[in-house]
């Protein structure tokens, strides 16, 4: 294997709700809107998402969010 390849798992739903603060419910609507990645199927009723692609939305969540000032709280 290349060693400057990215080594990628799969993530269950519970560590994906876990890593992002999103509800599972969050997590399949922004997959049905094209905005978070799509998992993988790993089974007949299993399905995972790849580390790295999780990993990259949240990189991409900060630095939209930085760019736009943060977040903003109150009025």
């Amino acid at each position: 294997m290349d060693p400057s390849r990215q080594q990628n798992k799969f993530l269950r739903l519970p560590v994906v709700e876990d890593k992002t603060g999103c509800p599972r419910s969050s997590i399949y609507l922004m997959v049905s809107e094209g905005t978070f990645p799509k998992p993988i199927k790993l089974g007949k009723r299993s399905v995972g998402w790849i580390e790295s692609e999780v990993d990259d939305w949240i990189e991409q969540r900060i630095e939209e969010s930085r760019q736009q000032g943060g977040a903003k709280y109150g009025n």
